[in-house]
């Protein structure tokens, strides 16, 4: 996947910086609130039709969604409800953009537009609960192509380059593929063994 791709290859810098941003006292859950505040700005600007100011608040936020949980590890500051804040708020950042995009494609009287971002947020939706329920029941779930830094992405190319019908289209369709295959691998690997009790 490219999330494990791009982890492997830019974690040391961003180690680096995060050591430099542990100094100033920043907790890690600052940064989470600051690119999740990013996200939910470019929706606005989405909503507006301002696509490319868009994608580029979308991009400055991931780097933020990168930084926290460097952060995390540098300073020491690694917490339970931190990672759950950050997938938490990872869920209503995506949500904020697709809904800014449904609104403006509604307000645009664009019925594709509206299908494909209702679609895309559905489908992106369900590949992060298939992967969060298949491991409250123990069965591990990474299947699929379109995970978060795939669909963000797709979603900053379009946004950047004002395809943003066709890039909604692409998400509609490979998000929803992706948590079919994420349903068939829990198949493959649950089998008929009872589901773990909970914690």
């Amino acid at each position: 996947m490219i999330e494990e791709r791009l982890r492997a290859r830019t974690n040391g810098a961003l180690m680096r910086v995060a050591d430099l941003i542990a100094r100033t006292g920043v907790t890690p859950n600052t940064l989470t609130l600051l690119g999740f505040a990013g996200m939910a700005a470019a929706g606005v600007l989405c909503a507006a039709g301002s696509f490319f100011s868009a994608g580029l608040v979308v991009a400055a936020s991931c780097v933020f969604d990168a930084l926290d949980g460097a952060l995390a590890r540098a300073s020491s500051a690694a917490s339970v409800f931190g990672a759950f804040l950050d997938s938490f708020l990872d869920r209503y950042a995506e949500a904020a953009i697709y809904g800014g995009l449904l609104v403006h494609y509604a307000w645009a009287a664009a019925p594709w537009g509206v299908v494909a971002a209702f679609a895309a947020a559905i489908g992106s939706l369900m590949v992060s609960y298939a992967r969060a329920r298949a491991g409250g029941l123990g069965v591990e779930c990474r299947a699929g192509l379109f995970a978060r830094p795939e669909r963000i992405a797709v979603m900053i190319a379009g946004l950047l380059t004002g395809l943003v019908l066709p890039a909604l289209v692409i998400l509609a369709a490979a998000t929803n593929a992706t948590a079919v295959r994420r349903l068939l691998h829990v198949r493959r690997c649950a089998g008929s063994r009872p589901p773990r009790p909970p914690g």
